[in-house]
């Protein structure tokens, strides 16, 4: 299995990059989020891969960070979900931030990148939920259970994310559910 590519990045065609180690070229498909982290065109590069057999290809898939290759892993392990979804997922949103969707269980934000419908969606927060070793991190903004009852009752109440965390942010951090609920409908109605 190849693990990781070290070499000069010959060419940049999103979302495939070639990297030529040693006067071999690897073709590598990589999310976006790391295509846009890559040195110009000729300087040293390193690249994380997942390598894929199938019976009509052998595809390698690369990523800038252990986060992102450990994520996209969890992904492809979902029935349903194959590499080229699951590039799209890392691409529309960072492994942060689908950590946060799968901890508050917002499919909402999942069906916002294109190839993922509801039910994928669905069976992403159910697959992932425990499993995202960056969940822990999306917990860090969300200090308390009831603070992560009170956002998702915000944004089940039509709030965007940032609405509902500045209302989340301005309330005190032993409130309970149902006054931490009042106490940001009434700062978010000035």
């Amino acid at each position: 299995m190849i693990g990781r590519l070290q070499g000069l990045l010959a060419e940049k065609n999103p979302p495939q990059v070639l990297v030529d180690c040693q006067g071999v070229g690897y073709e590598v498909d990589v999310p976006m989020s790391t295509f846009y982290n890559l040195p110009g065109l000729g300087e040293k590069v390193t690249l994380l891969t997942h390598f894929v057999v199938r019976e009509d290809a052998q595809l390698l898939y690369g990523f800038g960070t252990h986060e992102e290759r450990d994520t996209f892993r969890q992904l492809v392990k979902i029935s349903g979900v194959g590499p080229r979804i699951a590039l799209a997922v890392l691409s529309g949103m960072g492994v942060a931030d689908l950590a946060q969707a799968v901890t508050l269980q917002e499919a909402g934000r999942l069906v916002k990148v294109p190839g993922i419908g509801k039910k994928t969606a669905e069976r992403l927060l159910l697959e992932l939920k425990g499993k995202l070793g960056a969940d822990m991190g999306a917990r860090a903004s969300v200090s308390s259970e009831s603070q992560a009852d009170i956002l998702q009752a915000l944004l089940a109440l039509g709030y965007n994310d940032k609405e509902a965390a500045a209302a989340l942010k301005a309330l005190p951090a032993d409130v309970g559910v149902s006054d931490g609920i009042k106490l940001a409908l009434k700062s978010l109605a000035r």
